[in-house]
């Protein structure tokens, strides 16, 4: 990816999964990066961002901030045209809903958000959100006449004791738009990725998505899998949907879904036996509904979630993606064997 002019970009959580491949696009196309990181003492968190810069033409300046601390994005923001605010906690498990999730997710948001407000240089900020802001449950999917979640519907069912990550990231998209409503000199983008998928840059494997992955070619799944629906896309095509955003002329205060294809978890699963035909101990079989409900509290999930997610088919309307990006997503089962190959060669799995 190439581009005449060059703009500088605030990149937040620039370690993570999403975020690292914006960093890396954002520096082959010349552009100057400033990504927040928890801690410059720790350099193995970053040095694959290190690398990037090395072998594109961009400029990458690393800041440390916290999603907590106020005002620690203030500077960076003072000498960026685009925010790209990603940094979120992506955790289905917690211990404290509102700590662990909502307030990061909230008081982030709010202070990002402030740090885009008070620079006179920043002209867009593109939040990453995510399809858990509209809809909560797959069964919503059932109020819909045209059978696919658009980017008119926000999410009504999540609460602290109900997805609870669902939540987080809806609170923190009504925040963000709250905060930009009065104010004229600056807009705001969203994007909504599905479940995030593909190859990562990083050598770490605590992003939930690749826990996941990892999870299904070890055996996890073997059994048999729950009969449960994702949106899928690939990490790459969030990257593109969030730069293409930021610089698209017009657009603002829209949403814009990110699924390649939605499919259950054995759908997933044929993907991988297809590029890697008899090499993993994949699921090849439905868990019947009626099982989950006596096993799934004991693996965390609630007869509430059970009821309303295991069965239920779901689909996306990515029309508007696009329509207005000029985008096409790549294949699912493409991002599936890139993904696999990545962490082949990393040594995660033989």
């Amino acid at each position: 990816m190439s581009n005449s002019t060059s703009f500088s970009f605030l990149v937040t959580g620039a370690t993570g999964y999403i975020a690292s491949w914006i960093t890396r696009d954002l520096l082959a196309a010349g552009h100057t990066v400033y990504g927040t990181v928890r801690s410059l003492a720790k350099e193995d968190k970053y040095r694959h961002l290190l690398r990037a810069e090395q072998e594109h033409p961009g400029k990458l300046h690393l800041v440390e901030a916290d999603l907590l601390d106020e005002g620690s994005f203030d500077a960076a923001a003072q000498s960026c045209d685009y925010v790209l605010h990603t940094a979120s906690p992506f955790k289905i498990q917690v211990k404290n809903a509102k700590k662990d999730l909502v307030d990061p997710a909230v008081k982030g948001t709010k202070n990002v958000m402030r740090a885009a407000l008070k620079s006179p240089r920043v002209r867009r900020v593109v939040l990453t959100s995510s399809v858990a802001a509209i809809y909560g449950d797959n069964i919503d999917i059932q109020d819909h006449e045209t059978g696919k979640f658009g980017p008119e519907d926000w999410n009504t069912s999540s609460s602290l004791e109900h997805q609870a990550y669902s939540f987080s990231k809806t609170e923190a998209e009504k925040t963000a738009r709250s905060m930009m409503k009065d104010q004229k000199e600056k807009d705001l983008i969203t994007i909504h990725p599905g479940f995030v998928l593909g190859p990562s840059l990083a050598q770490r494997k605590d992003s939930t998505s690749i826990d996941f992955m990892l999870n299904l070619l070890t055996g996890q799944f073997k059994m048999g899998a729950p009969d449960l629906y994702f949106g899928f896309v690939d990490v790459r095509d969030i990257s593109a949907m969030h730069i293409q955003a930021a610089l698209m002329e017009g657009g603002s205060g829209q949403r814009f879904i990110g699924i390649t294809e939605s499919t259950n978890i054995l759908g997933l699963a044929e993907k991988v036996e297809k590029s890697f035909p008899d090499v993993y101990p994949l699921p090849t079989r439905i868990l019947p509904k009626l099982l989950l409900y006596i096993t799934g509290p004991f693996m965390g999930l609630s007869w509430k979630f059970i009821r309303k997610n295991i069965g239920i088919a779901i689909a996306f309307d990515t029309t508007q993606t696009k329509r207005d990006l000029d985008f096409e997503f790549r294949p699912l089962l493409k991002t599936v064997r890139n993904q696999v190959e990545q962490m082949r060669s990393s040594g995660w799995i033989d």
